[in-house]
């Protein structure tokens, strides 16, 4: 068996990568790692590797290439060497110099510009990092890596695509003609270990009791609605609320692209399909969602509304599926429900508005609006209630927001929690679905 076969394997994907890529421009290196890689792939014949441990395969190319090395009298030392055979390693078995960073639990967001440029997120803020393609062409040829491996492809006809790597991490991709200045690439991580509540109120994003008043609402079947802008953590907040959902309650999951990962025992996730290459074949999230009512769901959770969706949504929280979540992009609750007003135009059905606000305010119960502040942390800015119909407008007052005073000397958003010191009218619906919560938790000042 020839090299090019034995790598062609998925054999290699639990190695652990070291954290070694080439930085900067170190032209004798790279020339040499090329040179390297091109003749295991054409020459070397590493039969004795079949049936090897993971180890043991790394062991025996690490072998070939001193072979190599040997026989065309190359001089490099054992560093180098062993720095190339990890440079070699993950462009075979992953993703090139996105290994390290993929191997960086502290990053979040890994965002390449071009191939010279890449930033990442760490803590909310955005860093430049000291890692490359050589160019164009090696981006190109990672991002086709990513995409095979989900039977997509990506290419001047369909120059944008949206994938998975093994882990779960969300990854979109956009190439020339689209991308002007060559490929560019962005990965969404998503930790090992789901958060918990309780880290969000270590992070400050909020406080116990507005905590407590969320699980509540979830375990009463009140139907959310989480609003907030991009990165500002809208799928964590609906990962971590859908998690006090009873255990033994059926639960279907509509996504996009999966990224809940809920722990009860009873869930069935759906994820849309795109068309295939001859434009056929698709599975947008309204046909999920009418198909999810026809499957006996006590919970509906959608990773977010961005469309025609929203409709049949509206039409399930207002017929006995109680407790549905949901996430929309928005700049504040109010824009949340002008935004779906929006949506459900889009469907091309004509709805009188005020029947439409009616709709909305009687599926709808409470708002979460949270927001990534200019230090790079996530609050919840505000808990709001839909009370009803004012007129022609959708009531809605505030139980609990962040109220920010100001920024400090190092640029910290400086601020408190504060509740309004009004009763809302779901503590009455939770009372008497057995889960009360003392009046004074809303009536507390401060957090």
């Amino acid at each position: 068996m020839s090299l090019r076969q034995i790598l062609s394997t998925d054999g290699f994907d639990s190695i652990t990568p070291k954290a070694i890529v080439v930085k900067g421009n170190n032209s004798d290196k790279n020339k040499l790692k090329k040179t390297l890689h091109a003749r295991l792939l054409e020459d070397v014949e590493l039969n004795g590797m079949v049936g090897l441990t993971e180890g043991r395969k790394f062991e025996s190319l690490m072998n070939a290439i001193e072979t190599i090395i040997k026989k065309d009298q190359l001089v490099i030392n054992q560093v180098d060497l062993i720095n190339i055979v990890n440079e070699i390693k993950n462009e075979i078995f992953g993703l090139g110099p996105l290994e390290p960073l993929l191997a960086d639990k502290t990053i979040s967001d890994i965002l390449v510009n071009n191939y010279s440029t890449i930033f990442v997120e760490r803590a909310g803020l955005l860093e430049h990092v000291d890692y490359q393609f050589d160019d164009n062409n090696h981006l190109l040829k990672i991002i086709e890596k990513i995409v095979g491996k989900i039977g997509r492809r990506i290419d001047e006809s369909s120059a944008m695509v949206d994938a998975r790597l093994n882990d779960g991490s969300r990854v979109n991709a956009i190439i020339p003609p689209l991308a002007l200045d060559g490929p560019a690439l962005s990965i969404r991580r998503f930790s090992d270990i789901p958060y918990t509540m309780e880290n969000l109120i270590q992070f400050g994003t909020l406080t116990k009791d507005m905590a407590l008043i969320l699980a509540t609402l979830v375990k009463a079947k009140t139907n959310i609605l989480v609003s907030g802008g991009t990165g500002s953590g809208k799928t964590t907040l609906l990962n971590i609320m859908s998690g006090f959902i009873p255990n033994n309650e059926r639960i279907i999951t509509i996504e996009d692209a999966a990224e809940l990962r809920l722990q009860q025992t009873h869930v069935v996730r759906l994820e849309t399909r795109p068309p295939n290459l001859e434009g056929k074949g698709e599975i947008n999230q309204r046909a999920l969602v009418k198909n999810s009512l026809r499957m006996r769901p006590d919970r509906i959770v959608i990773g977010e509304i961005r469309g025609d969706e929203v409709l049949d949504m509206l039409q399930a929280m207002n017929t006995g599926h109680e407790g549905s979540l949901t996430t929309v992009h928005a700049n504040s609750s109010r824009d949340a429900i002008t935004r779906i007003e929006n949506m459900v135009g889009l469907t091309g059905i004509n709805v009188v508005q005020k029947s439409l606000r009616q709709q909305i305010s009687s599926a709808i119960s409470v708002l979460v609006h949270i927001a990534r502040l200019s230090d790079g942390r996530r609050k919840i800015i505000s808990i709001d209630e839909i009370t009803g119909m004012e007129g022609d407008v959708i009531a809605m007052q505030e139980v609990y927001g962040f109220k920010q005073t100001g920024v400090d000397s190092d640029g910290t958003v400086l601020g408190k929690f504060i509740a309004s010191g009004i009763r809302p009218r779901f503590a009455e619906k939770l009372h008497l679905r057995g889960t009360p919560l003392p009046d004074q938790i809303f009536m507390r000042i401060g957090g």
